[in-house]
């Protein structure tokens, strides 16, 4: 009470709150001109306005006839803009620099709480502000000037040189674009130059300016003050003191938050273990790129099961040198594409992979080949290789962690499932890039440094120096084979020698003298003696496939069972693979078996082949022409001979046919069709059968030039 004795009421104002102007009262200010240097008697010569955007132009006269003003100046500019042609599109008429234009900016974009005040007769009233405006000078001119300067030194070297220019024949590249999806429309909307066409789309508003010593600029000033006696405009005013000071004064949006909030491509570790397991590795991942495995655990937390972990790592990641590194379809989503070249995701997850799959060969890579190889600009190498790398002065870009040699002997199983995707993707990578497959030796393990490129005379030399060393070992596999086959087809009592085929068969061969030559017990004539790398069908003992037989006792293990189902289900459902393709669809089998499959043990060529051979396959010998750049796995080609239905016939005709012969006419095909098969078919049936076991026989067969090929 004191207090309020000592500061006593001098007098009390009444408010009144008007509206009549409230969505349309704007402050100008004009922050490069002084206050007392004010604009109010200088003409006018237009106004325009964009609500929406709250952007407002004013063009003003200069007074040219100012001692201040320099004419040749205000000429000059004129005419750099306008040219020498004055037309109504021109900017200056008159020639001469007489106006200039100002171009308003927000100053602020929250006006809830400023208002114009007018006080008058003891009473205060208050309009809100609709928006706060600064205007500045606009130097759109000098942008005009210089386009007319370009065009005019365009016209210039286009009369000097339109002979050669019609010449010119340039290349055009026509793209179409793709579907848009969700993510990228809303990061379309979001972008700069979306909301800048988006701002030009509003119509200007066209004003008309009134002085301020004007009738009408007087007659609007009136509806700054609150309209009717009644109050009735002033409801909003009846409110209690607390309530009036919160409408005067509302809080700011920062003060509403009680904490900051991280930004949105940040997640602290507390958000983080609240999300499902999978979408924790995810997010780790991604934005890690590569890690360890101990160190994924340790941020996931010790209760985590590290098997729920391994199951969950192998969805988004892949292992590389005992590491897991973020698969590229996680960070390059299916619509997104580049920011440095626009080339679309899936080129630069294939790009990417190829990095990946470089560093399970060597600790170290070469940028350029890189670039060779993809054919992706330099922006999108170095952003795979920063994934993962670090690069090295003079020798390149190194994996970024050590070889984890612990998950490596603690997980064989896992390393295993690994190894078979990178087969997988290798092939994939061959196809794509062209890749040539290089016999090289393999680096120690304690060997670091890039790796040696060898020329193609090198290249030559290794691969005939292994070739030599393999020869003697090829011979005796040779030989022992012949020795299975002339075991399971000699009658009781019969003894068969043969001549030694090559200087390094045993002494014993070599001393020995053919008494008799082998006897042909087999029925001559029919289809199935003329196949099969020559052997006759009768030294297939038991109903085994006459191409070779299996281990001794290699059925009886689960490991052969399972072999042999996939197998027998593989060419049920595909009649003719080469051995390559065989190899793929085996690795994609063991990536779908858990671990700790007995698949895993380990699965050689030589086995497989014989499994092959073992459920009823033959291996068909496809003539390949010389200049062929089919791989060895490539150019064996094995074949399902019966699968018990009507068409096995057929197929053994085609079969027979392309063993033979690399290109066939159709009507030789239908000769031999109808007379092997006893049928007289029409050309509507040679046309089905060739629809249906032509394309299944050559679709695997990978011939420089083309495959077998079926002429009319």
């Amino acid at each position: 009470m004191a207090n309020e004795e000592d500061d006593p009421v001098v007098q009390e104002i009444d408010v009144y709150l008007a509206k009549s102007l409230a969505e349309k009262l704007y402050l100008f200010q004009y922050p490069v001109r002084p206050a007392s240097m004010t604009y109010d008697d200088i003409p006018h010569l237009s106004a325009k306005i964009k609500p929406k955007q709250q952007k407002v132009e004013l063009e003003m006269a200069i007074d040219t006839l100012n001692p201040n003003y320099c004419r040749s100046k205000g000429e000059q500019i004129a005419l750099n803009v306008d040219g020498a042609c004055a037309d109504e599109s021109s900017t200056y008429s008159s020639k001469l620099m007489d106006k200039q234009t100002f171009c308003s900016s927000q100053s602020t974009s929250n006006t809830a709480r400023y208002a114009a005040a007018l006080y008058r007769q003891g009473e205060l009233h208050l309009t809100p502000l609709h928006g706060i405006l600064q205007l500045r000078p606009s130097f759109s001119y000098l942008d005009k000037a210089d386009a007319k300067h370009r065009e005019r030194e365009a016209a210039n070297e286009g009369d000097s040189s339109q002979d050669e220019a019609e010449e010119d024949v340039k290349q055009i590249t026509v793209r179409f674009s793709r579907p848009e999806s969700e993510q990228a429309r809303q990061r379309r909307v979001q972008s700069y130059e979306f909301l800048q066409k988006k701002h030009a789309e509003e119509p200007w508003v066209h004003l008309h300016y009134y002085g301020l010593r004007d009738s009408r600029s007087e007659h609007e000033r009136q509806y700054l003050l609150c309209q009717g006696s009644g109050g009735v405009e002033n409801t909003e005013l009846v409110k209690s003191p607390s309530e009036y000071l919160m409408m005067l004064m509302p809080p700011s949006p920062e003060e509403e938050k009680d904490k900051p909030v991280a930004p949105s491509n940040v997640l602290s570790m507390a958000q983080l273990r609240t999300l499902p397991l999978a979408d924790q590795i995810k997010i780790l991942m991604k934005n890690v790129k590569v890690m360890p495995f101990a160190n994924l655990m340790s941020l996931l937390g010790p209760s985590i099961d590290s098997v729920a972990v391994l199951r969950g790592i192998q969805k988004v990641a892949m292992l590389v040198q005992g590491n897991w590194v973020v698969k590229s379809d996680i960070l390059y989503p299916k619509d997104s594409s580049s920011p440095h070249s626009g080339v679309p995701a899936e080129v630069l997850c294939r790009g990417r992979d190829f990095v990946m799959w470089k560093f399970t060969q060597s600790r170290w890579v070469v940028r350029k080949e890189v670039a060779a190889v993809t054919k992706l600009c330099t922006e999108d190498v170095k952003d795979f290789l920063e994934h993962m790398a670090v690069v090295r002065v003079n020798k390149g870009w190194e994996f970024i962690l050590p070889s984890d040699g612990d998950f490596i002997k603690k997980h064989p199983d896992v390393v295993q499932r690994q190894h078979m995707l990178w087969t997988g993707i290798q092939a994939k990578l061959e196809k794509v890039y062209n890749l040539v497959k290089e016999g090289l030796p393999k680096k120690p393990d304690g060997q670091s440094g890039p790796a040696a490129l060898l020329s193609g005379d090198q290249r030559v030399q290794a691969a005939k120096s292994k070739a030599q060393q393999n020869h003697a070992l090829l011979e005796r596999e040779l030989q022992r084979r012949k020795e299975q086959m002339r075991a399971a087809t000699v009658l009781p009592g019969v003894r068969i020698k043969e001549e030694p085929m090559s200087e390094g068969e045993d002494e014993e061969d070599q001393d020995a003298e053919e008494d008799e030559e082998p006897m042909d017990t087999s029925l001559g004539g029919g289809l199935h003696d003329r196949l099969a790398n020559g052997l006759p069908s009768g030294r297939a003992a038991g109903g085994d496939s006459f191409n070779g037989h299996p281990p001794p006792g290699c059925a009886s293990t689960p490991v052969a069972r399972e072999l042999r189902a996939f197998v027998e289900a593989t060419f049920q459902r595909q009649f003719v693979l080469t051995l390559s393709e065989l190899k793929r669809l085996f690795n994609l089998h063991l990536a779908s078996l858990p671990p700790g499959h007995t698949l895993f043990s380990g699965i050689s060529d030589r086995m497989l082949q014989d499994t092959v051979l073992a459920a009823g396959c033959k291996q068909i010998l496809v003539p390949f022409p010389p200049q062929t750049a089919a791989s060895p796995d490539e150019q064996k080609v094995f074949a399902l001979w019966e699968s018990g239905d009507m068409s096995d016939q057929h197929r053994q005709v085609l079969l027979e046919i392309f063993s033979k012969n690399y290109r066939v006419r159709r009507n030789m095909i239908q000769s031999r069709l109808t007379q092997e098969c006893g049928e007289d078919l029409s050309k509507q049936e040679v046309d089905k059968v060739l629809k249906v076991h032509l394309l299944c026989v050559v679709r695997l067969l990978p011939v420089s030039g083309g495959g077998p090929q079926c002429v009319s």
